[in-house]
């Protein structure tokens, strides 16, 4: 009985620390709440000093913010984002048809799709 209490409150430590984990290591890409913003955009920390980290967003951007508004990167295939279509300033849904390094390709949901890159890409 003693050992499954105790296997219990392991795994509920375990499950509770997942929900808080924060990447934070200079190389880590991840993604970012620019300016504090709803949307989540990727990039590459490059610096981390104390609760600030820096980050080298992939549209050219860069920002040093709270490491609450940092996060894994977890894109991947037949995930939802918004991308900028053709960069022309306006931002449709879809879903990520591939993925490879800062190249992304977006089946949008009206039916185009594209071939474009990581920085011109958001998710919420």
């Amino acid at each position: 009985m003693k050992n499954s209490y105790k296997l219990g409150l392991i795994m509920m430590g375990l499950i509770a620390g997942m929900g808080s984990a924060h990447a934070q290591s200079k190389g880590d890409w991840v993604l970012a709440k620019y300016k504090g913003g709803g949307y989540w955009y990727p990039g590459v920390i490059q610096a981390v000093s104390g609760e600030n980290i820096t980050v080298a967003y992939d549209d050219g951007d860069r920002e040093t913010l709270s490491v609450s508004a940092v996060r894994p990167y977890n894109w991947a295939i037949g995930g939802r984002v918004e991308c900028n279509f053709k960069g022309a300033g306006k931002w449709y849904p879809g879903k990520i048809a591939s993925l490879g390094g800062e190249t992304i390709g977006i089946n949008y949901d009206d039916g185009d799709r594209e071939t474009t890159k990581t920085g011109r890409c958001r998710s919420q």
